[in-house]
């Protein structure tokens, strides 16, 4: 019969192995929805490789094998990313040499490594997402490491003194298979012991992380700069418009922003979501002014009550904010630093949005903007490439020969819309050279920027000044927490024409042909809405009510947790002090939080500690208490039975109930070693009960025991 190998004794237990690799699976399950398919795939193959190394005690593969397996896994990362620094690629890398590093963790310092490694693997998943899902997914990954290191602090002493048995009992099969079984327990019961105090551990660490978030300073802006990789994911409204922009935008279910209304959410045609604000026509391409150029602020008259909100935005490697038609000039005051609202009324943020901000909102549903118009500004919004899309300049100049008023041809032009067998779809057909003309006379299929651009080009080219707004239109009201969520698919492009007397006036042509896109939002305008993303469908209405109740939970970890800044610290600390207090002053109270908290926590462990003392001993710890206080200290190399035999002569009038006490206390300790000894039959009951009579007798005689 084959022995089983007996580990190194320097080698990392195989239940420690196990743990890591389960908390690797978790980590590298999160990192394939960041990296290139083949990092987890590669970390798959490496791990059930060291399984099976494990199981089976399979040799570790050797140099020659693992050295060009590490540079395939180098070149593959630069291959697949360009470069090996960067976000992705440096966690890429990382990813990959930990997984490698599996096949050669053969010591405990290895190990040590290994695991360490693994923890700062796990925690920057966090570069990728924040989301809440992610974090208690990280949680569970930091638990397995975690019990990981539990495991690794054991070593291989129980499994050395299992083979050491084994070896003593192989001419004995009913003993062996015991013997199997015994092991096969204590795996078992050593399974749930690291679990157990991994759990404790991390439990007893979460008061301090919470004092630690609540409390640290939070510095204004990153502590380091985000590399650029980190961007590429972000979607959101360009800064340009073509065919086929938005309509692509609409396809995403992602959030572009939600919105917190102070008082009642007005009505879902008054959502409008100020943009970009575009001016020049470059064939079918609209794009915005210049930053260069400075003019002065459109002149803006309000009417009726304003309209106050606050706007959680979602990063979009843009610099543009969104508010609702119109925002009032002073709302500036409560905009991220350094924002300011341009001529044409865009809010505009100094650098690009690459992190969730919250911002207020001061809007006015009634408004006269732009009362009075510049000739530069007329310029601008009448300005078209010559020699281009004839047909429609020919139906303009129609329009203008029939001497009718701006607001006739704005009327002509929506009726146009209306009457005609104009389709609003998100998959219309591809245009020609002449992309005006050939939607208004041949297609007669479009999204939103289509209407919009056509319309805008048929107003220029009629003589009334007009630009086009893009942004977002509606939202979806979301009863979990009576906010406003706005996501890309609601993006939305109209126009802007310049009256008389009326200034900008707001013409939204898309309400022309699919009026429902504007009462009730895209999914009930398009005939076509199986193309929307299925959150944004209305024909799956469990699936709408869980996102719904899933996206307020992430809203509030939105607020609370990843929106927790510096302003909310303040806040927070004002309202639990009820006084102002100083960013300078956080540090201080922090300080004497945390000495405060190490105490109470130190307090209860040495409570329980004490609590969970061996009675027997807690007992004669009370004995010799007493003894202390007469003058007679047992020294460190004394038995019991020898010390009170030299307590008995040091104090002679109670040496026969010191005898007794120390003979009794003996004598039970000699009884749980029998007890841990014996097996579960009638003589290990016997001794149990036993013992119980003789613990209440040393009770009551240390209890009795009277020390001048």
């Amino acid at each position: 019969m084959a022995t089983q190998k007996i580990p190194n004794k320097l080698e990392p237990s195989q239940q420690a192995i196990y743990w890591l690799l389960i908390s690797l699976s978790i980590t590298f399950t999160l990192y394939a929805f960041n990296l290139n398919n083949w990092v987890p795939a590669s970390f798959a193959v490496f791990a059930i490789w060291r399984y099976l190394i494990e199981k089976n005690n399979w040799p570790y593969p050797r140099l020659w094998l693992r050295l060009p397996l590490t540079i395939a896994g180098g070149v593959a990362v630069l291959a697949s990313y360009g470069s090996l620094f960067g976000r992705d690629a440096s966690v890429a890398l990382l990813a990959v040499m930990i997984a490698m590093k599996l096949l050669e963790t053969r010591t405990k310092r290895d190990f040590i490594v290994m695991v360490i490694l693994s923890y700062f693997l796990t925690v920057n998943i966090l570069l990728f997402t924040q989301a809440i899902w992610v974090c208690l997914a990280i949680l569970l990954a930091l638990f397995s490491l975690t019990a990981c290191l539990i495991s690794a602090s054991y070593q291989n002493a129980s499994n050395q003194k299992a083979s050491n048995q084994k070896a003593s009992y192989q001419n004995a099969s009913y003993q062996n298979i015991s013997l199997q079984n015994k092991q096969a327990l204590n795996h078992t019961q050593a399974w749930k012991v690291q679990a157990k105090l991994a759990g404790k551990l991390l439990l007893q660490a979460l008061p301090i992380m919470l004092v630690l978030f609540v409390l640290f300073p939070r510095i204004p802006g990153p502590i380091w700069g985000i590399p650029q990789d980190a961007y590429s994911g972000m979607t959101g409204l360009s800064d340009s418009m073509e065919p086929g922009n938005i309509n692509q935008l609409s396809l995403s279910s992602k959030v572009a922003f939600r919105a917190e209304f102070k008082s009642t959410i007005p009505a879902n045609h008054q959502l409008y979501w100020r943009g970009p604000v575009l001016w020049h026509q470059e064939g079918r391409r609209w794009t915005m002014t210049s930053n260069n150029i400075n003019l002065p602020t459109e002149t803006l008259e309000t009417a009726g009550v304003a309209t106050d909100y606050t706007i959680t935005l979602e990063p979009h490697n843009r610099n543009w904010l969104l508010m609702l038609d119109l925002p009032k000039v002073p709302s500036t005051d409560s905009l991220p630093d350094e924002a300011a609202i341009k001529h044409d009324m865009q809010v505009l943020s100094k650098l690009p949005i690459r992190t969730r901000i919250r911002y207020e909102g001061h809007s006015f549903l009634q408004y006269t903007l732009g009362a009075t118009l510049s000739d530069y500004e007329r310029t601008l919004a009448l300005q078209l490439i010559d020699d281009e899309n004839p047909k429609t300049r020919q139906l303009a100049t129609k329009w203008v020969n029939e001497q009718k008023s701006p607001v006739d041809i704005i009327q002509a032009a929506l009726s146009m819309f209306r009457n005609q067998p104009f389709v609003y779809t998100l998959s219309p057909p591809l245009l020609g050279s002449e992309p005006v003309d050939d939607f208004l006379f041949n297609t007669k299929r479009g999204f939103c920027e289509h209407y919009a651009s056509s319309f805008v080009y048929l107003m220029r080219a009629a003589g009334v000044p007009a630009r086009i707004v893009t942004g977002y239109q509606g939202g979806e009201i979301n009863p979990s927490g009576n906010y406003l969520i706005v996501r890309q698919s609601d993006a939305h492009a109209w126009a802007e024409v310049w009256l008389q007397d009326k200034g900008w006036t707001r013409v939204d042509p898309t309400s022309a042909v699919s009026p429902s896109r504007i009462e009730s939002g895209i999914a009930a305008a398009l005939l076509d809405s199986d193309l929307l993303p299925l959150l944004s469908r209305q024909d799956y209405p469990m699936l709408k009510k869980l996102t719904l109740n899933w996206d307020a939970v992430n809203n509030g970890w939105n607020q609370w947790v990843l929106g927790y800044d510096q302003n909310t610290q303040l806040a927070l600390l004002k309202k639990i002090l009820h006084k102002d207090i100083a960013w300078e002053d956080i540090g201080l109270i922090l300080v004497s939080t945390m000495i405060a908290l190490m105490l109470l926590v130190s307090y209860f462990l040495l409570r329980n500690n004490a609590a969970a003392l061996d009675p027997v001993k807690k007992i004669y710890q009370q004995f010799l208490k007493k003894l202390s206080k007469a003058g007679v200290n047992k020294l460190a190399h004394e038995g019991a039975v020898g010390f009170g035999e030299r307590a008995a002569k040091a104090l002679p009038d109670q040496s026969i109930e010191i005898q007794e006490i120390s003979a009794l206390y003996s004598s039970i300790q000699y009884a749980k070693h029998e007890i841990i000894n014996a097996n579960k039959t009638a003589t290990h009951c016997k001794i149990a009960v036993h013992n119980k009579h003789k613990l209440n007798l040393l009770k009551q005689l240390v209890k009795k025991l009277k020390l001048k």
